[in-house]
Parts: C-alpha cells; sequence; structure tokens
C-alpha cells in the first residue's frame, strides 16, 4: 500500500490514469519519457530535508534552463517493504528508479543533530528516547531496503556526517555524473 505522500505524488504526476491519448504520439513526446526517481534516503537526523532543499533549489535552476520536467526527488520513501511494494505494484513501468542517495551518518551523530533541531522546531519527536526507537525503526524497516537497492547497484553512499555544505558538494557531484 502506498504511503499518503506516494498517493499524492501520484496525482500529482497524473500517473494515476491511464497514459493513453488520442492524439499521435508524435505531438506528446513527454508521454514517452518516463518520469527518472531519486529514492532519498538515511536515518533520522541525517540531513534528507536540508540537502533536499538545497537539491530543488539548485536543480530548478538547471532543470529549468534545460527544459528537464521529468526528474523527481522523494524524501524519506521507500521508508520499509511494505512501501516498496505499494511503489512497485504501482509505479510498474510508469517511472524508473534512478537512483538511491543514501545519507549515512553514524546515529549518536544523528541523534545531536535532531536533539538541536528540536530546540526551534517544535517537534514531539525531537528527544533522545523517541530518536532510539526512530533510529531502531530505521534499522530495522529502512535499511534493509537501502541494503537492497546496494545490491542492484543504484545507491550512492553519501558520508552525512560532514558539514552541510562538504555533503552537498558531494551531493552535486553525484548528481552531475548521473545528468
Amino acid at each position: 500500500m502506498l504511503s499518503r505522500c506516494g498517493r499524492r505524488l501520484l496525482h500529482v504526476l497524473g500517473l494515476s490514469l491511464p497514459l493513453l491519448t488520442c492524439r499521435p504520439l508524435f505531438l506528446c513526446p513527454h508521454r514517452l519519457m518516463k518520469p527518472l526517481v531519486v529514492f532519498v534516503l538515511g536515518g533520522p537526523g541525517a540531513g534528507k530535508g536540508t540537502q533536499c532543499a538545497r537539491i530543488v533549489e539548485e536543480m530548478d535552476k538547471t532543470m529549468a534552463a534545460n527544459a528537464q520536467k521529468n526528474k523527481f526527488l522523494i524524501d524519506g520513501f521507500p521508508r520499509n517493504q511494505d512501501n516498496l511494494q505499494g511503489w512497485n505494484k504501482t509505479m510498474d513501468g510508469k517511472a524508473d528508479v534512478s537512483f538511491v542517495l543514501f545519507f549515512d551518518c553514524n546515529n549518536e551523530i544523528c541523534i545531536e543533530r535532531c536533539l538541536e533541531r528540536g530546540k526551534s522546531s517544535g517537534r514531539s519527536d525531537d528527544n533522545r528516547e523517541s530518536l532510539e526507537k526512530r533510529i531502531q525503526t530505521y534499522l530495522q524497516s529502512t535499511k534493509p531496503i537501502i541494503d537492497l537497492y546496494e545490491e542492484m547497484g543504484k545507491v550512492k553512499k553519501i558520508d552525512a556526517s560532514k558539514s552541510v555544505d562538504e555533503v552537498f558538494d558531494e551531493v552535486v557531484k553525484i548528481f552531475d555524473k548521473e545528468g
């Protein structure tokens, strides 16, 4: 079953509807191009949201200049086997997972970042007890998904323990290489 976020993505992409048209295909070349998807994964506090915001800001400029509108970042998805099965069932043949951007970070660094964020964010789950549970859930549910994509050769791993700017420099290198 797809999450609410996944269903919204399908709706935004218009992929829940059949891709049939009465017009000749040469009038609709964008229908021939499958969307390319990048899953962004990592533990709580690894920097997924921070880096996604920077990626979108930077890549919007590039994609606007190159008229590339068929690339999508999905932050924190798929989180577990059910999410992945729902994605595969719903999106089979409609979109291609280009790669998984994996922000790898030591659990203690992640906890410290979240505790610091919690001072100003107001997030009730940014406390040590909740964070330790979230990390266990990540290790049991999400990490096996990352490992699965690793076996397929689709994981681009970044050392997310570095500074925000250093991590972003690595992200840019990956996107430059992957296109």
